[in-house]
């Protein structure tokens, strides 16, 4: 059997959800977000959170990376209803495709009608800097692998129009927000790549002849199922380093997590907006 069925699939989402919403109760979000590498600091901001550690949520597998909290946190941003995934799951640590998009068909399960993802990316663009903030506005797969292959679950679109993976509305709605608050924001193309090894010099000067902005090892299984299941979608790349052969410094995981505290008031201010606006 694909092993993006049963464990992995809609039924298995519907028994997770339904853990879940035992300790979270029955109040529908407006939003669920996931947050990314050095980003989780937002979850303090969620009023009267509820926390239920991954280990207790049936299908969840462990978090192992640094910067990933592994926790779903139910209560209230900028006084809406809110899903929160502090941490996900990566494939390059021996998921799945479909593992790694499971939390959205729980998070779907739950009543989420609007998915916001962020991350943390290495900037192609030779003029972002650590620290900037980029709205996606579109992706490309360099995994090579998809989360929908296999038989289709109940409730999936088969053959997903991916032509504005991300919400044309949403992506306004968040520009609206940075320039109310002022924060600089740009739109750009993000590669997700299978990792965990970063980019070789020679790699990015390919992506950057792709017409790529950000990349990353994140962020598209989660959009690929949230498409096919009628999830809207918006997302929000930190740029924590520019990418290899741009700077004469190494790279390294703890520079990203750094990155990610350095922009936490910017990203928290965007993000509060976005969901107090929708």
């Amino acid at each position: 059997m694909n092993r993006s069925h049963g464990a992995f699939g809609a039924e298995a989402a519907r028994t997770s959800a339904a853990a879940v919403r035992a300790r979270i109760g029955d109040a529908s979000p407006v939003c669920a977000i996931i947050l990314g590498s050095g980003l989780g600091g937002l979850a303090a901001k969620i009023a009267g959170a509820v926390r239920v550690p991954y280990a207790e949520i049936p299908g969840f597998p462990s978090v192992t990376v640094a910067g990933h909290d592994g926790a779903l946190i139910a209560g209230a941003l900028s006084e809406r209803r809110v899903l929160c995934l502090a941490g996900r799951f990566h494939m390059y640590e021996g998921h799945d495709a479909a593992v790694a998009g499971f939390p959205v068909r729980v998070l779907h399960a739950l009543g989420a009608p609007v998915l916001f993802v962020s991350n943390a990316a290495g900037g192609v663009r030779r003029t972002f800097n650590s620290g900037d903030l980029m709205v996606i506005a579109d992706h490309i797969n360099l995994m090579f692998r998809n989360p929908l292959v296999g038989r289709v679950e109940p409730g999936d679109e088969r053959f997903p129009d991916m032509s504005a993976p991300y919400d044309p509305a949403l992506r306004a709605l968040l520009h609206d927000v940075a320039r109310s608050a002022g924060i600089p924001l740009t739109d750009g193309v993000y590669a997700g790549s299978l990792g965990p090894a970063y980019e070789t010099p020679a790699e990015v000067r390919m992506l950057e002849r792709l017409g790529v902005d950000a990349t990353g090892m994140s962020t598209v299984p989660e959009v690929v199922v949230a498409r096919a299941i009628g999830m809207r979608v918006a997302g929000v790349t930190l740029i924590s380093n520019q990418a290899a052969g741009l700077s004469p410094v190494p790279l390294s995981h703890a520079d990203v997590v750094e990155a990610g505290r350095a922009a936490a008031a910017a990203f928290e201010a965007l993000v509060e907006g976005f969901v107090a606006r929708l």
